[in-house]
This record gives structure tokens, C-alpha cells and sequence, in this order.
């Protein structure tokens, strides 16, 4: 994307500003907040390579965000429960609605539904614990009925290619591959592949201190939390469902899903610098090896590992 000049700033921020008076509910959001987002779309649509821009350009592009809907969408994204409820209020049944005439069969739309609110969520971190959240490409350009709408059909298309290449995704074959390597691997629950006899005994140093991490923040977890975590990871059952059996929406299962998984990251990092003096980077680099061993995302073999002790403990 191209830089915005600095000289247009002061253009930018009173255009903004501007566009927040005008909204009805900017639920908190300030001119900084929304400058990201704004400034984005800029370097994106407008100050393209071979493009004179001038200061009249950027108030016009300004003036039609829709300002009401960037202001949902940035409440979303900073875990704003109200904003939650009122974009699942407002947009479920669009997202349904693209989902049915997209879908082969009812309960297949059912389930791309239910995965859009997932990806919306942000069930998935980056390498600093951030939230991967497909909200953070609204820019407020067009409405977000239509964008939800083009978000679901690219979720449908990208199923079909994985489809298509007999790539398997399922989550409980994540698991399953988890529980092979956890049988395979003798009581710590973590293969070790090294290579020398010095690398062996270093990888199963780490292998106990994460598995005897993990086995804390699973008896710290509630039952509730433990109950998600089996649903969705060991009986593979849908958010949707998982909501129902909870009462409350398949987008609150989400963000519950993924407040567990962030909760168990948490409490196994901190364990692992209090018992062991890990530093992030140990951290970080010996669970990233881990996970790229198994084929997995950190979160899903944080998650998948707990509740492979969570059984290992149940069968005792």
C-alpha cells in the first residue's frame, strides 16, 4: 500500500473527526481509533501509484465510511460484549441468509454460518497472542451487510479448494493426531523427534515442563470451560450446538472458546517463567516447535493437549 503523505494528517483527522459527530453511536470510539482503519482504506483505494491526490479527494473518501458500522466493528474487536450482542442481533440472519443460498444442504449452511461468527471472533493468534480476526478488514467502505455477505461466500470457496485437494481440516482429526502422538510419545504426552541423545534429553526437559504446565491450567480451568473445550475439540460438536446446550448464541460460544484458549496459553506461560525461569523467547520458540511438529496452531495444540490429560486424568 502506499504511504500517505504527512502533510494530508491534519485533512485526515479533521475529516474523521467530523465523521464521528455525525455518528449516532460511536461506542466509545475516538479519532485515533478509527485513524488505522481509515488510513488503511487511503493507502489502499486512493493514494494509488500514479494518482494526484488532493486534500478535497480525502474528504470526500472520509465522508463515505460508514462510520456507524466501523464504530461496531471496532467495539467488536476491542471484546465489547454490548457491541457483540447488537452485531449478532442485526446481522445473523444475513449471515444466514448467505449461507443457505450458498450451501448444498441446510446443515451445511448451518455450519458455515456458525464458522463465520467463529472467523469474526478470531478463534485463532498470531505469534504475540493477538486475535486473528477477519473484522480487522472492514474498512467501512461499503456496508457491512454486504461485506458479511462477500465473507461468507469467500469461507464457502475456500472450504471447496480444501475440499478439492482432499486436504482434511475437520478438528477432530487435528485431535486425533494429537492423541497419536501423545500415545506414541510415553507418559509426558509430547513426542520428542530429536535426532542425538543431547537433544533428546533437552526436548523431553521441555516436553515435562509444558505437560506438567498444562496439567495446572486444565485444574485451574472451571467445569464449564472444561466442558467446552471436550465438546468442541473431542466430541466435535458445532458452536452452534455448544451455545444451545449453554443458552446463548453460537458467537458467544466463540468468544467463549476463545477466551479458554487464551486463558490456558496464559496460565501455561506463567507457570513455565515462575517454575523454570523460561523467558518469552524460550516460550515461545519451544511451544512453536512443538506445534509445527504436530502440524497444528499453537492455540489448537494447547488445547488439544489439555484435553488429551483431561482423559488421561478421567481414566485413572
Amino acid at each position: 500500500m502506499a504511504e500517505i503523505p504527512s502533510k494530508f494528517d491534519r485533512t485526515i483527522d479533521e475529516a474523521i473527526a467530523h465523521l464521528l459527530a455525525k455518528c449516532a453511536d460511536a461506542r466509545g470510539c475516538s479519532t485515533d481509533d478509527v485513524r488505522g482503519r481509515v488510513g488503511r482504506a487511503l493507502s489502499k483505494y486512493l493514494f494509488v501509484e500514479g494518482t494526484a491526490v488532493e486534500h478535497a479527494d480525502v474528504i470526500a473518501f472520509i465522508e463515505w465510511i460508514r462510520v456507524d458500522e466501523l464504530c461496531l466493528v471496532l467495539a467488536c474487536e476491542r471484546s465489547d460484549e454490548k457491541a457483540w450482542t447488537d452485531i449478532v442481533r442485526d446481522f445473523d440472519s444475513t449471515v444466514k441468509s448467505a449461507a443457505r443460498k450458498i450451501a448444498a444442504n441446510p446443515e451445511d449452511a448451518d455450519d458455515l454460518a456458525s464458522s463465520i461468527w467463529a472467523e469474526l471472533y478470531g478463534l485463532r493468534t498470531d505469534k504475540d497472542g493477538v486475535r486473528k480476526s477477519k473484522l480487522a478488514y472492514y474498512s467501512g467502505r461499503g456496508s457491512l451487510g454486504g461485506w458479511l455477505r462477500a465473507v461468507t461466500a469467500q469461507l464457502a470457496v475456500d472450504r471447496h479448494r480444501k475440499l478439492s485437494k482432499l486436504v482434511q481440516v475437520e478438528e477432530d482429526r487435528d485431535l486425533e493426531v494429537l492423541a497419536e502422538e501423545a500415545g506414541s510419545s510415553g507418559e509426558n504426552g509430547i513426542v520428542s523427534h530429536a535426532e542425538s541423545s543431547e537433544e533428546m534429553l533437552i526436548q523431553k526437559d521441555s516436553s515435562d515442563a509444558v505437560t506438567a504446565a498444562l496439567r495446572a491450567a486444565v485444574d485451574s480451568l472451571d467445569d464449564e470451560s472444561r466442558l467446552i473445550l471436550k465438546l468442541y475439540y473431542f466430541d466435535d460438536r458445532k458452536l452452534k450446538d455448544i451455545g444451545a446446550a449453554f443458552g446463548y448464541h453460537e458467537a458467544t460460544a466463540s468468544r467463549r472458546l476463545a477466551k479458554i484458549q487464551g486463558d490456558i496459553r496464559k496460565r501455561v506461560e506463567a507457570a513455565l517463567k515462575r517454575e523454570h525461569g523460561w523467558t518469552d523467547g524460550d516460550i515461545q520458540r519451544n511451544l512453536a516447535d512443538v506445534a509445527a511438529k504436530m502440524g497444528v496452531d499453537l492455540e489448537k495444540m494447547l488445547a488439544g493437549l489439555a484435553i488429551v490429560i483431561m482423559l488421561q486424568v478421567l481414566a485413572l
